[in-house]
């Protein structure tokens, strides 16, 4: 079981050089080219536009990935407003997404609006997910427990597979790239008659990696690693998403999505009488749902889905298993929107969820549990003002009854310039490790809960689009391993409170002929446990953090762009006993495009070869030199 590693900033400084460098206004600025705002539905479960939303929101569109040929999830949410990644090694070793200072399990993510995750762990698997049978995903940061309930506590990531098309759309990708790096896709979307329409995938990717950690078996690794053997990674995926259009007005859907990868851990310390051990795991995660739409009514949609998604794992010792763990999420939803009048609507619904854990290594005291949610949202507009309130209540089988709440209020000051403000309450089970796992799970664990606020002005002028968001989280009954100083054994205990602010700065506009992207983040995430933690900075949060990325199209057939990165040193270690410093890095890209269907791209990641660590003594990615070659008509 991986211990739960938590938070880690120090103290913000607004007027540090690094902060002003990023968001400093950009004298040359071109005026931006005429686009539509983009749709998403995460934020109220109602479209509605990025600009409209009340909710900060980011989407990153199918356009986005490939732009920023990024190998995997990692590389694309570095950089993205309110977020620290951190990574246990490269291509398919463990990831943790933290959202505005909060723990990686306080992150709810859905594919497809199906909640995914491991039941034990209480994270998602996002180095297994294939960056390629990806279409786009929307990031609403801040707790929206009082729509979707437990873990949204930091906020929500949904990501979305494609639909299909009018017409048969087929995509191809492969590729090729430093530390054995070979990837390929391949895409088919289509009508099925007048009616029907499907889409469907399948991905590979595979690296010979480097060694993941440079540490001990008592600092970091839990084994003593070895450094002369790289620990690669295996993918491979598959997605369908199939829909039918009946003619009494109803909109059925089927989708499923599987990947399963294989990660290698080398250990250089000798086991008896067998000599150095190897540590391999395998990974599979499993969606399928199935969902169907229906307006009775010009006023009235209702939607009813069902779906169950699996995360599974097994790690071994050799050939010999190790540890075993299967988890799954059965779940229900019936939602109703209405529309009382002109920019009021109404969303009431109920979800049910049962959670389902089996191992063949590991006896847990309790397997399963349910949820039973209901939830009702209200959202309006009155001229220049905008109101959205929901209230949601749980009913789970082991914690009993818990309600959170959330209010947001918008007003135009002008036809470009908003003023949002909102606040939410939202709440954590615990998992079934921290409550069941044999020496370290406490059954008696409370919920964690918070109260969040955030305000902010976000602007579109000739100029650029500009945002700003400040934001205070509250955090009780936070989980912690606790060290039992008599025995030195670990237990999951409440012992912890955490006091979160930070800023949050994005800036859009068009620079000497192509488009430029600055984001600038910080963070104060500090312990507010009483005893020795008290004050200290939650591990692994860089207090200041930012991104600058800039796009240029050359002719007609190349462009190219740059990304710097930037994060301030931080630490790890709820007592902050151990220091990685800060750093910057450099990605180049450029792209070729031989005709309308058929392009050629190529990229420089960590261009000045960075040596940098984002999980204590953990390695990361060095220079490396990729090449793809997509074909979409």
């Amino acid at each position: 079981m991986s211990l739960y590693h938590r938070f880690a900033p120090t103290r913000i400084r607004l007027g540090s050089p690094f902060f002003i460098a990023l968001v400093s206004p950009l004298s040359q600025a071109d005026p931006l080219p005429t686009t539509l705002d983009p749709v998403v539905i995460t934020a109220s479960l109602l479209s509605e536009t990025v600009k409209d939303s009340l909710s900060p929101v980011t989407l990153i569109s199918r356009a986005d990935i490939e732009r920023s040929q990024a190998q995997t999830l990692f590389d694309l949410f570095r950089g993205q407003p309110g977020f620290d990644v951190s990574s246990y090694g490269g291509p398919g070793q463990g990831m943790s997404v933290f959202l505005r200072g909060t723990n990686a399990d306080h992150v709810l993510v859905l594919v497809d609006g199906i909640k995914i995750g491991s039941v034990s762990t209480g994270q998602a698997a996002f180095q297994d997910i294939p960056i390629e049978l990806i279409d786009h995903i929307e990031i609403v940061r801040g707790p929206r427990s009082s729509l979707y309930g437990s873990e949204a506590i930091g906020g929500v990531i949904q990501i979305f597979t494609k639909k299909g098309s009018a017409t048969l759309s087929p995509t191809l990708s492969t590729g090729i790239g430093s530390y054995g790096t070979t990837q390929g896709s391949a895409t088919l979307s289509g009508n099925l008659g007048s009616n029907g329409w499907f889409s469907g995938g399948l991905s590979g990717f595979d690296t010979t990696g480097f060694p993941a950690c440079r540490g001990t078996s008592s600092a970091g690794c839990f084994t003593t690693p070895d450094p002369n053997t790289n620990d690669g990674y295996h993918n491979q995926s598959g997605r369908l998403r199939l829909g039918w259009h009946m003619d009494n007005g109803m909109d059925a859907e089927i989708n499923w999505l599987h990947t399963s990868g294989t990660s290698q851990y080398a250990s250089a310390a000798p086991v008896a009488p067998y000599g150095p051990a190897n540590y391999p795991m395998q990974t599979a995660q499993q969606i399928l749902g199935a969902s169907l739409t229906w307006n009775p009514t010009e006023t009235w949609q209702t939607l009813w889905r069902v779906a169950r998604s699996e995360d599974n794992s097994s790690d071994f010792y050799n050939s010999s298993l190790n540890g075993q763990f299967n988890t799954a999420r059965n779940q229900a939803t019936w939602q109703n929107t209405l529309t009382l009048a002109p920019g009021q609507s109404l969303i009431a619904g109920t979800d049910y969820q049962d959670d389902e854990l089996a191992s063949a290594t590991t006896a847990f005291s309790q397997t399963s549990r349910t949820n039973l949610g209901l939830f009702i949202q209200y959202l309006g507009q009155f001229g220049p003002q905008e109101w959205q309130a929901s209230v949601r209540r749980d009913i789970n089988q082991q914690f009993g009854t818990w309600t959170t709440g959330s209010g947001g209020w918008g007003y135009s000051l002008t036809d470009r310039i908003k003023f949002t403000t909102t606040f939410g309450s939202a709440f954590k089970a615990p998992t079934f490790n921290d409550l069941y796992f044999p020496g370290y799970g406490n059954p008696y664990l409370r919920p964690e809960t918070s109260n969040s606020l955030d305000m902010g002005f976000n602007g579109k002028l000739d100029q650029g689009d500009w945002s700003i968001h400040a934001y205070e989280t509250h955090i009780n009954n936070l989980i912690e391993p606790y060290v039992n100083p008599a025995t030195f054994a670990y237990s999951a205990v409440n012992i912890g409170d955490a006091l979160i602010r930070g800023l949050e700065t994005t800036y859009d506009t068009a620079l000497l002929g192509g488009t430029v992207r600055v984001v600038a983040d910080l963070l104060d995430a500090a312990n507010q446990t009483t005893g020795n933690a008290y004050g200290t900075n939650l591990p692994r949060r860089a207090p200041q953090s930012g991104s600058l990325s800039y796009d240029r199209s050359l002719d007609r057939q190349w462009s190219g762009g740059v990304t710097l990165r930037a994060e301030s040193a931080r630490y790890d270690g709820l007592d902050n006993t151990y220091r990685m410093g800060g750093f910057m890095t450099a990605d180049l890209r450029t792209e070729y495009r031989v005709n309308q269907n058929w392009r050629i791209q190529g990229s420089v990641m960590n261009l000045f070869n960075k040596d940098y660590q984002t999980a204590y003594l953990y390695n990361q990615l060095g220079r490396g030199y990729y090449l793809t070659l997509r074909y979409a008509p």
